[in-house]
């Protein structure tokens, strides 16, 4: 009697394919859930409010989804008014600084979100200010926009870069972040954030399973007399230590 033919187990590496695939999806789900909480909360009353529950909302859905998040230093964190600026890597970078920073904050955002359906209504309703970034007569009313929010003493948060890339590396820094901490005279916090490039690649659909941390580094306040020239040190005091505590590629010197 001839034997049945030996079935061959399949490689590693297709399981492996196989339960990323199911992990991504299963991700999806766990977001689509939560965004549409999310929404649901941009009918609450009061910007405070709304930022409270997408807070919530974003802690839930990097619990849910398996996403572990370390925050180091958040100490650093001015208690009075301050400026944020962070390394850019993923989309999901916007979720991770919601859940980490106190409901106080508002993020200044590239206008192209405004045309991503119901982000651009969500974002909206969180305060969040618009920049853009292709008219410069455009860019130059949404700048002083920012500027006037910063001046009235609200706190904000950059991501500088105002893209990020495929590969890992820190692109240069816009100047809109740092002449607002200048004009309004309020210290820069600069942070780093890991992870997030690997969990949604910016060429990839499926998110991954990885680890996510964001330190903050110590405030930065400027010595110089002139805006300009406070501007300017700031950025690239605030650049220069990111790039030290991310340990990437300078992609501006590429």
């Amino acid at each position: 009697m001839s034997m049945p033919p030996r079935v061959e187990p399949a490689p590693a590496s297709s399981a492996n394919a196989v339960g990323r695939a199911v992990y991504g999806v299963y991700a999806w789900i766990v977001f689509v859930v939560l965004a549409l909480s999310a929404l649901c909360s941009a009918l609450l009353p009061g910007v405070a409010r709304r930022r409270w529950a997408a807070r919530t909302a974003s802690r839930a859905l990097l619990r849910f989804a398996g996403m572990r998040l370390t925050v180091i230093c958040a100490d650093r964190i001015p208690a009075g008014q301050c400026v944020v600026v962070a390394n850019h890597a993923s989309y999901l970078d916007g979720v991770v600084f919601t859940a980490v920073l106190p409901p106080r904050f508002g993020f200044v955002i590239k206008r192209e979100m405004t045309r991503v359906p119901l982000a651009g209504l969500l974002l909206r309703r969180l305060g969040s200010l618009f920049v853009e970034r292709s008219n410069r007569q455009r860019g130059a009313t949404d700048a002083r926009r920012v500027l006037r929010t910063a001046i009235d003493g609200k706190s904000l948060v950059f991501f500088p870069e105002g893209t990020f890339s495929p590969e890992p590396g820190l692109l240069k820094f816009h100047a809109g972040a740092f002449t607002t901490a200048a004009r309004a005279g309020c210290p820069v916090v600069p942070a780093v954030v890991r992870g997030t490039r690997e969990v949604l690649p910016p060429n990839a659909f499926l998110p991954r399973r990885a680890r996510i941390e964001v330190e903050f580094l110590p405030a930065i306040v400027s010595t110089a007399t002139s805006t300009e020239s406070a501007a300017l040190e700031l950025r690239e005091r605030a650049r220069s230590a990111i790039l030290d505590r991310l340990q990437e590629p300078d992609l501006a010197a590429a």
